[in-house]
C-alpha cells in the first residue's frame, strides 16, 4: 500500500513522522513551496518539508495543487490513499478521486464544529474545555465528510494555540496509527455529518485578527493572547510602538479606567478592559525582545499610560 501525504505546518509534521515511524510505504510528499523569512527573506522550508527530507522522501511543491500540472504529478506517486493535514490548499475533484481508497484528512476539531483553517484557534477563543481530532474521508466540502474515528483533548487553561496544536498533533498521529489499518482493509465504519456545523466556519487567520479590542472583556482579551500565541500574536499599540502580550491575567476589579488606559501597581500593568483588567505576564515592544512585565516596567520610559 503506497500513501502520499500531504501537510505543511508542524501540526503536519508530526504526523508524517508517525506514518513513518509505523513503517508505512510513503511514495510522495505534496507541501507547500519554501518561504522567505527573517530580515533576510531568505526561503525556507516548512516543518512537513524537513521532516520528509530527513527521511529520505520525494517531495512535491506545487503553488497550486489544482494545476493541470500538480495533479499530473500526483497522479504519478501511485498513492492508494493520500493522507492531509493542514495542507493549506483546498484539493479538487481530481485528486479526491485519484487514489483507490480516497483521500482523508487529520482535521483539528470534534467535526462537525469548528470547520476550516484554524480550529484550534478558535477553539481557545470560545473558551471550549475541550475539542480533539477528527479522521474523516474527504469529499468536495470543506471539512463535511464522513467521520471515521475521533479523539478528545482537553483545553488547559494556559493553552496556547502552539501548545494546543502540539498536543492535538500527537493525538491525531495516534489516531491515524490506529485507525489506518481498517482503512486500508476496507473495515472501518464511517459515519455522515450533518449537513450544519455547530460553528461558524473557521476562516484562515490573517495578521490583523490579533489586534486588541479594549472595549471586549477581559476574560475574551486574555482567550485572544492564548489563541494567538505563537502567532500572529495579541497585539495593541503603545506611545506609537507595536506592543505585544505574549501571556496575561483576566482579573475582576475596576479602577475608574477607560477601556485601554492602565496603571503601574506593584511592578505590573493593569490594563482596564470593557470588563475587569488585563494584567500582562510577558511583553515585547517593537524592536525589543520578549521579557517579563516586570523587566519592561524597569526599563522603559512611558510616555502614555493609554494603549491603543
Amino acid at each position: 500500500m503506497k500513501i502520499v501525504f500531504m501537510g505543511t505546518p508542524d501540526f503536519a509534521s508530526g504526523i508524517l513522522e508517525a506514518i513513518v515511524d509505523a513503517g508505512y510505504e510513503v511514495a510522495g510528499v505534496v507541501t507547500q513551496p519554501d518561504k522567505p523569512k527573517g530580515r533576510k527573506k531568505a526561503l525556507s522550508p516548512c516543518p512537513v518539508k524537513e521532516v520528509a527530507e530527513k527521511a529520505g522522501l520525494n517531495v512535491f511543491q506545487p503553488v497550486r495543487a489544482r494545476d493541470p500540472e500538480a495533479v499530473q504529478k500526483i497522479a504519478e506517486m501511485g498513492a492508494d490513499l493520500i493522507v492531509v493535514a493542514a495542507f493549506g490548499q483546498i484539493l479538487p475533484k481530481e485528486i479526491l478521486l485519484l487514489p483507490p481508497l480516497g483521500c482523508i484528512n487529520v482535521h483539528a476539531s470534534l467535526l462537525p464544529a469548528y470547520r476550516g483553517a484554524s480550529p484550534i484557534q478558535h477553539a481557545i477563543l470560545d473558551g471550549c474545555p475541550v475539542t480533539g481530532v477528527t479522521i474523516m474521508q474527504m469529499d468536495e466540502g470543506l471539512d463535511t465528510g464522513d467521520i471515521i474515528s475521533v479523539r478528545e483533548v482537553p483545553i488547559e487553561d494556559t493553552d496556547t494555540g502552539g501548545t494546543l496544536s502540539d498536543k492535538l498533533s500527537v493525538a491525531g498521529a495516534g489516531l491515524l496509527i490506529e485507525t489506518l489499518p481498517s482503512i486500508l482493509d476496507g473495515t472501518a465504519a464511517r459515519t455522515p455529518q450533518p449537513a450544519e456545523s455547530p460553528t461558524p466556519y473557521c476562516r484562515m487567520i490573517k495578521k490583523d485578527a490579533g489586534v486588541i479590542d479594549w472595549g471586549e472583556d477581559a476574560d475574551v482579551i486574555e482567550r485572544r493572547v492564548r489563541a494567538f500565541a505563537p502567532w500572529p500574536s495579541a497585539y495593541t499599540c503603545l506611545d506609537g510602538k507595536t506592543f505585544k502580550i505574549w501571556s496575561a491575567e483576566a482579573v475582576a476589579g475596576e479602577a475608574g479606567l477607560r477601556p485601554g488606559e492602565f496603571a503601574l501597581k506593584d511592578g505590573m500593568m493593569h490594563i482596564q478592559a470593557g470588563r475587569g483588567q488585563i494584567v500582562p505576564k510577558e511583553v515585547q515592544i517593537e524592536g525589543k525582545r520578549r521579557m517579563s512585565v516586570g523587566d519592561f516596567i524597569r526599563g522603559y520610559r512611558f510616555v502614555s499610560h493609554s494603549l491603543t
